[in-house]
């Protein structure tokens, strides 16, 4: 059996091939991050003598471009491992102490495919691809939009400080119809009482007209915005509410995507409480197979949940927070989904509820929350099984109290 490491870069990517007894076949190769550079690696296959099925290939999963050439290979039909560049880190302090060069990782990659030290990421279903890509690229939406939201808010703040207070939602259907046409107070002071209450009444379903009319122009009329270069403002309130209305299409659009994939997939993970289609895919394509996970804990380290301890000499902590380390896609989508299973699930509620008895903050209860939902996550995935509202034994334990 050979084993072949291959450290990945933007531009090129280092190769090394070791026998069993994990002797370098020859110096590393560089070889480019395209076609012709893969061919020049499957030459060096051939030059060795090494087959497919002879040849175990593993690389790290660094950023997105390790995706190109694992593809490449896989249609190749070769073996290949995707491993956490954390454990390869772990391995290299024990392996070689302080040494960092491409030669050096694409041999100690070699290295941990011989010894078998490692958890893989298997991507043998698409499916579980796409959801990722599609998960990932709406959550940068979703943050995109957010960052609109916030610039909107510091300009009213400016131009039209009283209008925080005249709607329940500043970014709501109606609100955002009022900001796209009469973004500034002399803007609303231009357009008549009757005109407004129609634009509100219908906006709104009829929920709202003449009176919340009537309170806009009283707020436009004594506010104590900035009364200069309104014309400025004006234009990026505009701008930004037709941005973030855009956005918000796009992000329908590509939930309904991703709730029509995560089906396919067959998957339980939405009949877990605080898992919808959303945080589901997300959970699911970060996690990829769950028996890369030998055990839960393992799989509460690599969404960064586990707790770090501080400690410098003789002094150590009291205060514990998550290590943070992992997919922070995969750590920010249990949260969410503990923030909401806290307070909607009986047996995770009265947990959340017991933490916040003895004195614990509402968010080092919810981390609580979260550690024992990857619990839960990693016995459904696993035993590929519905939630049942009484969890199985192995997972009713206490969990450590940490903090975001």
């Amino acid at each position: 059996m050979f084993y072949c490491g291959i450290d990945i870069a933007k531009y090129k990517h280092e190769a090394t091939v070791i026998d069993e007894a994990g002797t370098a076949l020859l110096d590393s190769i560089s070889f480019a991050n395209s076609k012709e550079g893969c061919e020049k690696l499957l030459a060096l296959f051939e030059r060795l003598g090494v087959s497919n099925d002879g040849l175990l290939i593993g690389m790290e999963a660094t950023g997105h471009y390790w995706l190109s050439v694992y593809g490449y290979l896989l249609e190749q039909g070769f073996e290949i491992k995707v491993i956490n560049p954390i454990q390869s880190e772990a391995f290299r302090k024990m392996y070689i102490r302080q040494t960092k060069n491409d030669r050096k990782d694409s041999f100690i990659i070699a290295q941990i495919m011989r010894f078998g030290q490692f958890s893989a990421t298997n991507l043998s279903e698409e499916t579980i691809v796409a959801l990722r890509q599609l998960s990932r690229y709406r959550l940068a939406l979703v943050d995109t939009c957010g960052d609109c939201k916030r610039r909107v808010i510091a300009l009213l703040d400016q131009v039209f400080p009283e209008y925080d207070a005249l709607f329940s939602d500043t970014f709501g259907v109606t609100s955002k119809e009022v900001l796209s046409q009469y973004p500034t107070p002399e803007d609303l002071l231009t357009v008549s009482t009757r005109k407004l209450s129609n634009l509100l009444e219908k906006t709104s379903h009829g929920r709202l007209g003449k009176e919340k009319a009537e309170q806009l122009k009283a707020a436009a009329a004594n506010s104590f915005g900035v009364s200069f270069a309104r014309d400025a403002f004006a234009f990026q309130i505009r701008q930004l509410v037709e941005q973030m209305e855009f956005l918000e299409r796009q992000v329908t659009e590509l939930e309904a995507q991703i709730s029509s994939l995560l089906k396919q997939t067959g998957s339980y993970i939405t009949t877990i409480p605080g898992i919808g289609d959303t945080l589901g895919a997300i959970i699911l394509s970060e996690i990829g197979d769950i028996h890369r996970f030998n055990a839960p804990n393992k799989l509460v380290a690599f969404a960064g949940l586990d707790v770090r301890v501080t400690q410098s000499g003789e002094f150590t902590g009291t205060r514990q927070k998550i290590s943070k380390r992992g997919s922070p896609y995969l750590r920010r989508a249990i949260w969410l989904a503990a923030s909401r299973a806290a307070f909607c699930d009986p047996i995770l509620s009265e947990y959340y509820q017991s933490l916040r008895a003895r004195g614990k903050h509402h968010l080092t209860a919810i981390g609580a929350v979260s550690r024992k939902l990857c619990n839960i996550i990693f016995a459904i995935l696993s035993e590929d099984r519905p939630y049942e509202a009484i969890p199985p034994k192995e997972i009713r334990h206490h969990s450590a109290d940490f903090t975001m």
